[in-house]
């Protein structure tokens, strides 16, 4: 199964190498795939990774402070976005957290550098391998060996990989701002949802006031057949989603129509009473 390990800088760089050697280790099926060695001399570097980037299972985007903007980190998070479900789409927050990130990057399974966010990432790949995949107990066990690795080689990394820019953080108003837009957009989608729900229980009204003849005509069938109780057939109604009123509704209707007693759905005949 092959990994795209995406990066952008040297510090994304450095942690995406280490990434690359400690899934090697770990999860020995899988096959990382790093463009800083894994491109053959005298190829053409964009066209080996565009197709790279058609053929792999997971993706992981090493993202910093520098390069969350970067067109390169976009292009490539975008072209695995494409070919896979955002659950294969995993970004690791080298030196951010989750809400210094905008759309589109903001959208993907988030990945911070501590234990449980990295094996909770560990554990994702690991499914990916399907009938290769590494039973949980063991998985758990080679990772627990292998994590003071991975934790000593980004402290590392990010050590002796300063950042280069001063990027500024994401103000107060900018982040609201985000916040603002995405609670419209769901309120926007909840209205059109409610409408949707609304449009369909009109059209079920309409079809079953269409269709009140054939219904009764079924109630009065229940209950000339003497295998129904009134709760039966009250839990029939139920079936075709009428409510309290709409069920008396239609019992009384029939109850009239035919003549019957609610108590034990006994027919008045009076000439039979007369005669006895």
């Amino acid at each position: 199964m092959k990994i795209f390990i995406s990066w952008s800088g040297n510090r994304s760089k450095a942690v995406a190498e280490l990434m690359s050697d400690w899934l090697k280790c770990v999860i020995q099926a899988s096959q990382p795939w790093i463009s800083t060695r894994d491109i053959d001399r005298g190829a053409i570097w964009f066209t080996e990774i565009n197709d790279k980037l058609k053929d792999v299972s997971v993706g992981v985007v090493c993202l910093t402070q520098e390069n969350k903007d970067k067109p390169w980190i976009l292009f490539e998070t975008g072209a695995l976005a494409k070919g896979l479900t955002t659950n294969r789409v995993c970004t690791l927050l080298v030196d951010l957290k989750p809400e210094d990130l905008q759309d589109p990057l903001g959208q993907f399974n988030h990945t911070t550098v501590d234990k449980s966010s990295v094996w909770a990432l560990t554990r994702t790949i690991n499914s990916c391998l399907d009938s290769n995949a590494l039973e949980e107990r063991i998985l758990e066990q080679v990772f627990e060996t292998y994590w003071p690795a991975f934790n000593d080689g980004f402290e590392k990394a990010i050590r002796d990989n300063p950042p280069q820019e001063n990027i500024p953080p994401r103000s107060e108003q900018d982040i609201l701002s985000e916040i603002l837009n995405h609670t419209r957009g769901l309120s926007n989608r909840i209205r059109k949802l409610e409408s949707n729900v609304k449009f369909d229980s009109f059209d079920n009204a309409h079809y079953f006031k269409i269709h009140d003849d054939d219904i009764n005509k079924r109630v009065s069938e229940m209950i000339y057949s003497g295998e129904y109780g009134l709760g039966s057939v009250s839990n029939y109604l139920n079936s075709l989603g009428f409510g309290n009123e709409e069920k008396d509704r239609i019992i009384n209707e029939v109850m009239e129509s035919e003549k019957l007693n609610i108590k034990g759905f006994k027919i008045k005949d009076t000439k039979n009473t007369k005669g006895r």
